[in-house]
């Protein structure tokens, strides 16, 4: 069976000044979501969650790039980006990794936005209205530090003990006035190799 969705939110946050001084152009911070049901409910303890898996996250991911493709205005405009899951209460952890951390979910992202980097993700168990926060990086370029960004909302009656929120994040631009460098320099500075950053 698909997911069961109950709906659907789009979240779209533009930061205008940051410190006082005018963004230019503005950080854009975009999450969609989705409310579904956990489709591991009232089964108790399940050894093989790979079934629901291949029936869910295809289409999550299919669904939840198409609704962030429409609000950034295409695939190149997605700079950073990330994904992130809530599990309610009465879920597993484990519930809410196995809708995102499959290919099957990434991928329609990936492809969509043409991104080198791995998914940035956060995945939590929480009540209702619990923060639902989407780190995010660039999306060829992971010591690219101008994009480690962090979107944070919430559903105030979502997930239901029952539920999984499963969204995607992404970013039009980096933070405003970007000024600690990126990694690369750090790296240099203490006298890594760049390939072999923690010199082992």
């Amino acid at each position: 069976m698909p997911a069961e969705i109950r709906k659907t939110l789009l979240h779209v946050e533009n930061t205008l000044i940051e410190g006082g001084k005018a963004a230019e152009p503005p950080l854009v911070l975009i999450a969609a979501m989705a409310v579904i049901r956990n489709p591991w409910a009232g089964q108790g303890f399940v050894e093989d969650l790979k079934p629901a898996i291949q029936d869910c996250a295809p289409g999550l991911g299919a669904l939840l790039t198409g609704i962030v493709l429409e609000a950034a205005g295409g695939g190149d405009r997605v700079e950073g980006y990330g994904k992130s899951a809530i599990v309610g209460l009465n879920g597993e952890v484990e519930h809410a990794s196995a809708l995102i951390h499959t290919l099957s979910f990434g991928n329609h992202y990936r492809q969509a936005v043409g991104a080198k980097s791995y998914l940035s993700f956060c995945n939590t168990r929480g009540p209702a209205n619990a923060p639902l926060m989407i780190p995010l990086m660039d999306k060829n370029d992971g010591g690219r530090r101008s994009h480690y960004l962090t979107i944070q909302t919430s559903i105030a009656d979502a997930p239901a003990a029952d539920e999984i929120v499963v969204a995607l994040g992404a970013s039009i631009g980096g933070r405003p006035h970007h000024r600690i460098g990126d990694r690369y320099q750090d790296l240099r500075d203490l006298g890594h190799d760049v390939d072999n950053p923690a010199s082992v």
